[in-house]
């Protein structure tokens, strides 16, 4: 099989991870980026408080999403985008629980994502004394992006990936899991909750 996946990155609003503001998708085939997109989303109502501290971080205000998609209206487009891929995400375990926190916020059913970190892969390839996602990008050949932008962190989570499985010369996403001692990691299991008689 070949190196087919999607990576992504979400940017919020506030620590709650139902308030993304921003995706970047990167899809890539056969080791190769063949399609990108990003947009800005206006987060869920009771979630939509932007913190000074996150708009330090990625330069998104308020005003900025003031006429964006909602989280109800762009969904499907996300999902269209990713398909049934394994998403890649540095620090994926942030990124997916954003993914289904803002679905179940908005009563939406999150596919179930199977996912990949681009963060454990940089640990188990790289020698580095800092393994945050520029530092990793740029032992993988991809270097002087805009941190904290969507697209741009979604793409370092990409080449991450490409450069991680050329040189561990594994075929897959699967395969380089493996390779280095990880696994894709599948979507937790939803219990429903009995109701009461």
């Amino acid at each position: 099989m070949p190196l087919d996946f999607t990576a992504i990155d979400f940017e919020t609003a506030n620590s709650s991870p139902a308030s993304a503001c921003s995706v970047g998708l990167v899809r890539v085939r056969d080791s190769k980026v063949v399609a990108t997109d990003s947009w800005l989303i206006r987060p869920p109502a009771g979630h939509d408080d932007f913190q000074e501290w996150n708009i330090k971080i990625h330069g998104i205000y308020p005003q900025d999403v003031a006429t964006a998609a909602t989280w109800p209206e762009q969904f499907d487009f996300l999902c269209d985008f990713a398909g049934d891929d394994v998403l890649v995400a540095h620090n994926a375990g942030f990124d997916l629980k954003v993914l289904r926190t803002a679905s179940e916020v908005t009563d939406l059913d999150c596919p179930p994502y199977r996912s990949l970190c681009s963060l454990q892969v940089a640990r188990k390839t790289y020698d580095l004394e800092s393994y945050r996602l520029p530092k990793a990008a740029a032992a993988a050949g991809f270097a002087e992006f805009a941190h904290h932008d969507a697209l741009a962190d979604a793409r370092a989570c990409a080449q991450i990936v490409i450069d991680a499985a050329h040189r561990a010369g594994a075929d897959d996403v699967e395969a380089l899991a493996k390779t280095l001692g990880l696994r894709v990691t599948d979507p937790p299991v939803v219990v429903e909750r009995e109701r009461a008689a």
